[in-house]
């Protein structure tokens, strides 16, 4: 896992609070919930969305909700309007997930330096 995609995921609001999920049940689900996002494609590269350093942010909340902040290779992406949607089925499939809202976001666009190596090898992008 890169280290910009490490840090993707976050407690949502960030609070002092601590959270009322205990720690080994939040560090499942964020264990599952990167995997689902790993099952997820942009149907014209052969690298999965989260190694593609296409999750800017994923946050669980205190009742199981995930936001995820997602974007796109490119603005024009002819997948735009379904890849939020295969995100949030893939996550809220995740046992634990009450609900998932994916947006997409092009702040900060996308470049390639937040690809991981594991997306670099398969693209051959080095």
């Amino acid at each position: 896992m890169t280290e910009a995609a490490t840090d993707t995921l976050s407690q949502a609001g960030n609070a002092p609070d601590p959270s009322a999920i205990p720690p080994d049940e939040l560090a499942r689900l964020t264990d599952d919930i990167v995997a689902a996002l790993k099952t997820v494609y942009d149907p014209e590269i052969p690298v999965d969305i989260y190694e593609l350093g296409l999750i800017y942010k994923v946050d669980i909340d205190d009742d199981r909700n995930v936001a995820i902040e997602m974007t796109l290779t490119a603005p024009g992406c002819p997948v735009a309007g379904d890849m939020p949607g295969w995100v949030e089925n893939a996550v809220s499939a995740v046992p634990g997930v009450a609900s998932c809202k994916a947006t997409i976001v092009f702040d900060p666009p996308w470049d390639h330096s937040r690809m991981s190596d594991e997306a670099r090898v398969a693209l051959n992008m080095w």
